[in-house]
């Protein structure tokens, strides 16, 4: 598994359960399925730049937020 997806899967449950939304509530502002957000959370699902971007849109963060090592 890629360190990148672990990233990924980490950084968006962390700042989707800091802005007090569940997977669907965070599905629905970013018109994707809610089992892609859990897909994505599980790490069992690459994403797409596009979908990346809707993501980071509906967290109100930029995209390179959620693939950032949190440790930079």
């Amino acid at each position: 598994m890629s360190e990148l997806r672990t990233i990924l899967a980490d950084n968006l449950r962390r700042l989707r359960t800091a802005k007090g939304l569940s997977q669907e509530d965070l599905a629905g502002l970013a018109d994707v399925d809610r089992t892609y957000v859990s897909l994505i959370e599980r790490k069992k699902n690459s994403i797409s730049l596009d979908k990346l971007e809707q993501i980071a849109i509906a967290l109100n963060v930029q995209a390179y937020t959620l693939i950032k090592p949190e440790y930079d």
